[in-house]
């Protein structure tokens, strides 16, 4: 076995002298690792050095733990502490990176992106491989090759006339010219010799080039200011007519600085306005009903069936412009509250052959549910769906229109985003609202685009939409986050208002050290604690000292990391909270309207849902607003009494609901249209009329309108018409009747507004990030299973006569009778054995085992792997081997 107290020679032995506090932070920070749960630290280690894993890890570090990677990718490897500092600080020194330098060294160490002790920091392969420069990829620090892989190619004469121009000695193989070159361009005072004599032409030439692309064009004639540079090797051909300037001699001009300019810290929320928090609160509320109106009143006009489903699936741009008309809203935002409603399962597709949308059945639990725990579960399928609105109107891969409701809409970040976005303004204090580009540099910075820097990245889009679709939802109010909203996040944001945010949520037990938005104390200029230098304590309690195993954490200051998602009962608790402290400010429902003279009524505020529900039918919404107006019209008196009303019933409900008289007019109305409701009767032939009136049938016949209708008479009081008999029915009341259609029984049909519903719903899954994010229970049997695995795989076996295979990873293999006397043997020893074991399925294993009882063809044992008894058929084990003394 290797000596615990040696320096780990590779990334598995640097996990294996990890504690389980230590690799549960991995697991939770790359869940990806644990699908499947790898049989040994071996496979873990493997796994986390697979090319997808560590995209997926760079892609989720911060600004500066990802330049602190550029950096080491472009250092020495292995390269200490001190050199990494050198190339993060330069010749200058820094303090604020150098305070910072051991957190980020602790992120990359904790995610396993770095291992080893600082004198001996190593990249892992694979990023190094991602973040070193190539030509085709040249790195985000602008540096170029080495000297050493510039002159790869180069032939060793060529290599020699350079080093003599450099004013060095001539050596006699070109390796050691290179290592005389490279001493050369790393020495800052024989270097600063050199270049004071350099033309200044020259010498303008490198600063184009010093912080790169490092990359640059000649001619087969260079001009005198490139020759110089290229017979002194500071610039060094790549290709024909390219050239590249060596990464020592870039340093050199840096002043040793891997990186442009270096942020250690997030950038600063900046406020853009502040106001009472109690204004924030009741203008959030104000939203919060406008936007419970707005979903009913979208469902409601898709109450008898809403716009069909395109073939592709979704709705059409006719029927979203058709919406946002009805909704005065743009059609962005009937976008965003179609798919709001989507997403909380309270719209979808009827399934039937002419497919259409309308409201489900939950719909109309909805509507029974309070005020507040209706835009409780808004405000939460909001934040956790994955579907964005904001990209309806767009173009996908294949340049195909992005519709609302349609394919192609989920972004599984966009949870993530509009949860950290909130989460930013709940660190604000109360009633401050943020300045949105300050959002978006906190955003880039927590989580940068390894690629070109791009104006319009997504998550950048996302947190806009995010701001936007907050306020109208009421989750803010004038750009801050309201008290109700700052409960969607959970306790942890919630406790923390007012002040900045500086811990993630309480994931589970971590050894990071405390969260601060800054440093308590400058750090030294030259040289800050490496992240190994704070000696943490054994489990013992003892400190630790050099020879211990390689300390993984560290206490130091760190900016907030983002607080990981809640869970799905942790969300519906938060919504629960937070749709009380709602509740209060929500207005409470009015019984009474006021009728006026005019035909209309106006509501002074939100109406009871039965109120609200008649007066839909009974009249038409003229305007919107502090109060809303309906009015009386034929058309809406006659709708009232389709849907089985009488016109006594219309008068009591009036009188019984109306602050002020019923006016005249009014009245006048309703007795008008329920006298000649239902004199005409519209039935199935292709379609038929029928009045006892015979006059209004000649009267109907006369009419030029009717043409389109094709009717002709059957009898004195019967016309027939070559029309569906819905196209008669509009036919006739657009002709100024008031026709009522009839069953094939004659009696008089009832038409109710929400007659159509679909079948039962679930609303969309959300489309995960990746892996979930493992809970402590299967963390901790991940961990057990793993550290049993490893213990199989790397115990030492006692060489034996008897077993044959086993090294090499292996099953051992003995013969039946072996293999029964070596178990009964350690029954009555109590030894542990090392087994083969091949399980139902075909899929072999090794196991540490203790048996305990042998009989009847099976073994009882408990198995070191999985920390369990088990027990085992005889005839399923290949093979048995003892183990090593200094290990029994």
């Amino acid at each position: 076995m290797s000596d615990p107290a040696a320096p780990p020679r590779s990334l598995a032995e640097a996990l294996r002298a990890r504690d389980d506090v230590s690799l549960a932070v991995l697991l939770r920070s790359r869940p990806d690792l644990i699908t499947p749960v790898p049989t040994d630290l071996t496979q873990l280690a493997t796994r986390a050095g697979t090319r997808a894993s560590v995209v997926r890890a760079l892609e989720r570090l911060d600004r500066f733990a990802l330049q602190t990677a550029q950096a080491l990718a472009v250092a020495a490897d292995p390269a200490t502490y001190d050199e990494l500092l050198g190339l993060m600080t330069g010749d200058a020194g820094d303090p604020t990176v150098a305070g910072a330098l051991p957190r980020a060294v602790g992120t990359l160490r904790e995610q396993a992106l770095v291992w080893g002790g600082d004198d001996r920091l190593r990249l892992v392969r694979t990023a190094r491989e991602l973040l070193a420069p190539t030509p085709q990829h040249p790195s985000p620090t602008g540096l170029g090759p080495t000297v050493q892989e510039a002159t790869a190619g180069m032939s060793p004469g060529r290599i020699q006339e350079i080093v003599t121009t450099a004013g060095l000695p001539s050596t006699h193989d070109a390796v050691s010219a290179v290592s005389s070159l490279t001493a050369l361009f790393t020495d800052r005072r024989r270097m600063a010799a050199l270049l004071a004599d350099a033309p200044e032409e020259s010498l303008e030439v490198l600063s184009r080039l010093v912080w790169g692309p490092p990359y640059g064009q000649v001619t087969a004639d260079p001009a005198p200011r490139l020759r110089w540079l290229l017979d002194r090797g500071l610039l060094l051909p790549t290709a024909p007519g390219t050239v590249v300037l060596p990464r020592e001699v870039a340093l050199h001009l840096r002043a040793g600085r891997a990186h442009r300019a270096t942020e250690p810290l997030p950038p600063v929320i900046e406020p853009a306005a502040t106001h009472r928090p109690q204004v924030v609160d009741a203008t959030a509320a104000g939203q919060a009903y406008t936007a419970l109106a707005t979903v009913e009143e979208l469902l409601k006009d898709w109450h008898e069936g809403g716009p069909a489903v395109l073939r592709a699936g979704g709705l059409s741009v006719r029927d979203l412009k058709r919406t946002a008309v009805a909704l005065d809203v743009p059609e962005p935002v009937a976008a965003f509250w179609v798919e709001l409603a989507y997403a909380a399962g309270l719209l979808a597709s009827d399934g039937e052959a002419d497919e259409r949308y309308a409201a489900t059945p939950a719909y109309d639990e909805w509507l029974d549910q309070p005020a507040a725990q209706r835009w409780g579960l808004l405000a939460q399928a909001w934040l956790t769906a994955t579907r964005t609105a904001g990209l309806v109107g767009g173009r996908d891969a294949k340049d195909r229109t992005l519709s609302a409701l349609g394919p192609g809409l989920d972004r599984s970040a966009a949870p993530e985003v509009r949860h950290r976005v909130l989460t930013l303004l709940a660190a604000l204090p109360e009633g401050t609202s943020p300045a949105a580009e300050s959002v978006l540099d906190r955003l880039r910075w927590e989580r940068p685009l390894r690629g070109p820097q791009q104006e319009d990245d997504l998550r950048s889009r996302l947190a806009r939409w995010t701001l936007h679709e907050a306020e109208l939802l009421g989750v803010t109010g004038r750009g801050a986050l309201s008290a109700h909203g700052r409960a969607l996040l959970g306790p942890g944001p919630s406790a923390a208002a007012g002040k900045p945010a500086t811990a993630r949520r309480d994931t589970g037990p971590s050894a990071t050290g405390p969260s601060t938005t800054a440093p308590d104390r400058p750090a030294s200029a030259t040289r800050a604690t490496p992240p190994s230098a704070a000696a943490p304590s054994d489990p013992s309690g003892s400190p630790a000292g050099p020879g211990d195993k390689l300390p993984v954490h560290h206490e130091h200051p760190h900016p907030a990391a983002p607080p990981e998602p809640l869970s799905a009962a942790e969300q519906a608790a938060a919504t629960a909270t937070a749709a009380r402290l709602l509740a209060p400010l929500l207005p409470e429902p009015l019984d009474h309207v006021l009728l006026q003279a005019d035909l209309t009524a106006v509501a002074p505020g939100p109406l009871r849902r039965p109120l609200a529900d008649m007066l839909g039918i009974l009249a038409d919404v003229e305007s919107k607003g502090g109060a809303t107006v309906y009015r009386f019209t034929p058309g809406s008196v006659r709708r009232a009494l389709d849907a089985g009303r009488s016109a006594s019933d219309l008068h009591a409900f009036l009188a019984e609901h109306a602050r002020t008289p019923v006016p005249q007019p009014l009245a006048y109305l309703i007795d008008d249209v329920a006298r000649k409701h239902g004199h005409l009767r519209v039935g199935a032939a292709s379609a038929y009329v029928r009045c006892d009136d015979d006059a209004m049938l000649n009267e109907i016949l006369a009419d030029k309108r009717a043409a389109g209708l094709r009717l002709r008479r059957l009898a004195p009081t019967v016309l027939a018409a070559q029309a569906e008999p819905a196209a008669l029915l509009e036919g006739l009341r657009a002709m100024g009747f008031a026709p009522a259609a009839e069953s094939a029984e004659g009696d008089v049909l009832i038409t109710r507004a929400d007659a159509h519903r679909t079948p039962p719903r679930t609303a969309p899954e959300p489309v995960p990030d990746g892996p979930p994010t493992p809970d402590d229970t299967l963390l901790a049997a991940a961990i057990r299973a793993i550290r049993a695995g490893d213990l199989a795989a790397t115990t030492p076996r006692r060489p034996s006569a008897a077993s044959t295979s086993v090294a090499g990873g292996e099953l051992p293999r003995t013969t039946s009778a072996e293999t029964l006397a070596a178990m009964q043997a350690a029954v009555l020893t109590g030894e542990a054995l090392w087994i083969g074991y091949v399980n139902a399925e075909g899929a072999a294993s090794q196991r540490v085992v203790a048996p305990v009882r042998v009989e009847g063809g099976f073994v009882t044992a408990y198995d070191h792997t999985a920390d369990e008894v088990r027990t085992y058929p005889l005839h399923r084990i290949t093979g048995v081997a003892e183990l090593a003394d200094d290990d029994v």
